[in-house]
């Protein structure tokens, strides 16, 4: 799989970025509400640009223009395309919980949203193989993007398996089958397939084989 020829700034950095992106969602009033506007703007031009070509090709130049404003313009917001691409990634993340009520007193719902990501990855393969490559390469402790991902997929293995555990007080998981290890399994199908699918986009889809996979641990028609 290509790799980026760049990788994230510094840890504080991608940090300060990461964590400015989901604490700072107050209201803010005046020339700090416009300024909250433009980088929401910018964030949502620079995951439409990663989608399209990856974060290799995706340049700075064409997201300003994308928000009609100047290189310059965008870079008083991020400080260069590192930042940049940590914010975008937490915005990734948004997306999904939109799509995975994970809040639902419903699991069913969780798990079915689960598909939807899904199907709504294989419309930006863009942001798939960036985060399948940034992924790989943050599992080394050395890489500035080592702590977003542990927290992210602690994160997001707790919420599957409290998904799970709902499930089999339902009575609709799978006899004998654990909810943490089943959580395990999920996610690590999701990722697996999204490499899968970068491999081969026609012979793969990621929606129907995550379907099938639940369908055989749970009754999703329940």
């Amino acid at each position: 799989m290509p790799r980026p020829t760049r990788q994230l700034g510094s840890s504080d950095e991608l940090e300060g970025v990461v964590n400015e992106t989901t604490t700072g969602r107050n209201k803010p009033r005046g020339s700090y509400a416009k300024t909250g506007m433009k980088r929401a703007a910018i964030l949502e031009a620079a995951l439409a640009v990663f989608a399209k070509g990856g974060y290799r090709a995706g340049s700075l130049r064409e997201m300003a223009s994308h928000v009609g404003m100047s290189e310059a313009g965008l870079l008083h917001h991020f400080p260069n395309k590192s930042a940049l691409l940590a914010a975008v990634l937490e915005l990734r993340d948004d997306h999904a919980r939109e799509m995975v009520p994970f809040d639902s007193e419903d699991p069913l719902e969780a798990l079915r949203g689960l598909i939807t990501l899904a199907r709504y990855n294989a419309s930006v393969p863009g942001v798939v193989e960036l985060y399948c490559t940034l992924s790989a390469e943050a599992t080394s402790p050395q890489h500035p993007a080592h702590d977003y991902f542990v927290r992210r997929y602690d994160l997001t293995v707790d919420s599957v398996r409290q998904t799970f555990e709902c499930c089999r007080e339902r009575g609709i998981l799978r006899p004998g089958l654990r909810p943490e290890s089943a959580a395990r399994a999920t996610v690590a199908l999701m990722d697996g397939l999204q490499v899968q699918w970068l491999l081969d986009r026609d012979g793969v889809d990621m929606a129907d084989e995550l379907e099938v996979y639940l369908r055989g641990i749970v009754d999703l028609d329940a």
